[in-house]
């Protein structure tokens, strides 16, 4: 009589371990005899692979607010062509009703975002010497392209809800094949560009440095202090227009509580350009305490006759914060693809552009004869325990999508100056059905919160090179696999997006849902501008194809 699995028997331990065991690419019918000896084994391991289907999906229009952080800059994509990236924000004071004192006069208005950075090393005397090369693109060519910033006063008014008044307000990216910073707020577009005033400032030469922000105070004195902070964007502004806008108006009731200042002064327009067709791009902190505009002044003291006193006033990025993308994408062309045949190659472009399904059964059928295979039949369905769980015949060892990195992309792997354009790119895989992680990502005690690249390397396997040089992912499906076959789940459609943070796992809203079934997706691929091509399911060449394989055991009894 043959012997039967109640999967729900084995512990987490035990199959954690054996997976362990049996996660590599090598034949797992080896297994057994490698560890009992051939005749020895009462149990047997093979591989079953389940016909798939995989296909493009373009994303018309994603959710760009309410982000971790945002893109500023021009990224120009070997294999998609230019993206730039524009940022408007609202701005908060620190403090409402403020006094200013008598004759106050700016000294200096300073605007700081930091970049997102690590120690990278320290130097000499023991400073810190930081990277920002995990947040930083446009450097494939070995030299950091600059763009053009120009930061406007922004006059168009961002909602904080919906216009029911209860629900928080998205916006969303837009684009109508021109070169307009345009978003979408549910019901029409915004033209960003023909909504900006004032030019406040202008830097025809970004390029972001790794180097950290020096500050010396009371220089010359005996109370000289020098400090050091994290590496960010610094610009000096033009005292007069913030004199303006807020020293003058101490006492006016635009400066006395949030709705109104919001509504006095809507915020600012960070617009990047491209330079000869170049540039390059950076993730900003927009969240952080020392992504602020300080504006320090003095006032006639209360206390000495002829004496000033210096202060600062402060204004936060806390309000609602948006990209907006201008994509010109000419190398490829994106669209929906066939759901019903697959693929041959599969597009994930950031910047919410692109992403990829995956069906993980051809069809009814398809799924049908893998559920025969693997439980145990019981007149005209399948056998169940006392727990209500489907009894299996075969237990799930492993269970992984391999993915094949498209030929093209070889050639942007090594650009002769130690640039692997590649090397960070993560695929980040989820439940489509639920727009949440994978059971296997959850499960996946791989995490890094400092170093991304490193974080769920099980679940979510890293960029690596086969016996014959071709680069390949791999995405663990076990766990995701074991609920359809033991309780009849029917999450059978992964996402695919391009991730550099596969840490991040905030959902972005897709507006007007298709019938793709496809309503959000991980906010992780809209804050990356970076693309990669895969092979699909339907390719012609059966070794890079893109293949379900599932590792199994039975007994032999």
């Amino acid at each position: 009589m043959k012997k039967t699995f109640k999967a729900l028997k084995f512990s987490a331990i035990f199959l954690f371990t054996f997976t362990g065991f049996v996660a590599c690419d090598k034949e797992f019918a080896e297994l057994d005899s490698a560890v009992l000896g051939k005749d020895n084994a009462n149990f047997s391991t093979d591989l079953y692979q389940v016909p798939i289907v995989s296909y493009n999906k373009k994303l018309e229009s994603v959710q760009v607010n309410n982000l971790s952080s945002y893109l500023l800059g021009v990224f120009n994509d070997p294999a998609y062509g230019l993206t730039s990236a524009s940022i408007v924000t609202q701005v908060t004071p620190s403090t409402y009703d403020p006094d200013f004192g008598e004759n106050a006069t700016i000294k200096s208005v300073v605007l700081t975002i930091p970049y997102y950075s690590r120690i990278n090393n320290y130097d000499d005397e023991g400073n810190a010497e930081y990277t920002i090369q995990d947040s930083l693109y446009g450097d494939y060519n070995g030299s950091v392209k600059p763009f053009k910033l120009s930061i406007y006063k922004n006059d168009y008014f961002l909602r904080d809800t919906d216009l029911d008044g209860t629900t928080a307000q998205k916006y969303y990216s837009y684009s109508d094949g021109g070169s307009d910073n345009l978003a979408y707020n549910g019901t029409s577009p915004i033209n960003f560009d023909t909504q900006k005033s004032t030019l406040i400032f202008q830097d025809d030469n970004v390029i972001p440095s790794a180097d950290a922000i020096v500050t010396v105070t009371d220089e010359g004195t005996d109370n000289e202090v020098t400090s050091r902070s994290v590496p960010a964007y610094v610009a000096t502004l033009d005292n007069t227009f913030w004199e303006n806008l807020i020293l003058k108006k101490e006492g006016n009731i635009v400066l006395s509580n949030a709705n109104e200042f919001k509504n006095y002064f809507r915020g600012l327009f960070f617009k990047a350009e491209a330079i000869d067709n170049d540039g390059n791009m950076v993730l900003l902190n927009m969240a952080s305490t020392g992504a602020n505009i300080t504006i320090t002044y003095s006032y006639d003291s209360t206390v000495t006759e002829g004496e000033t006193i210096e202060a600062t006033y402060t204004l936060y990025f806390t309000g609602n914060t948006l990209n907006t993308f201008v994509n010109n994408i000419t190398n490829v062309t994106l669209e929906n693809g066939d759901a019903t045949n697959g693929d041959k190659s599969l597009y994930l472009k950031g910047a919410g552009n692109s992403m990829a399904i995956v069906n993980l059964f051809e069809n009814d059928e398809a799924k049908k004869n893998f559920l025969d295979e693997f439980r145990v039949p019981e007149g005209n369905s399948y056998k169940k325990d006392d727990d209500g769980k489907f009894v299996l015949n075969r237990l799930i060892n492993d269970a992984h999508l391999v993915i094949y990195e498209d030929d093209i992309m070889q050639t942007f792997a090594d650009d002769g100056n130690g640039n692997d354009y590649s090397f960070f790119d993560r695929i980040y895989a989820y439940d489509v059905n639920n727009s949440s992680p994978t059971y296997d990502y959850a499960i996946d005690q791989t995490e890094s919160t400092t170093t991304p690249f490193s974080s769920k390397v099980i679940s979510l396997g890293q960029r690596i090179s086969d016996e014959k040089g071709n680069y390949r992912y791999k995405i663990r499906l076990t766990e995701h696999l074991n609920r359809i076959l033991l309780n009849d789940s029917t999450n059978t459609k992964i996402g695919l997006t391009l991730s550099t943070n596969v840490n991040y796992t905030t959902n972005a809203a897709i507006p007007n849902s298709d019938g793709a079934h496809v309503t959000n997706i991980p906010a992780a691929s809209i804050i990356t501008p970076k693309g990669t091509i895969l092979h699909g399911s339907n390719d012609d060449d059966d070794d890079k194809r893109m293949k379900f394989k599932v590792f199994y055991t039975e007994t032999n009894n």
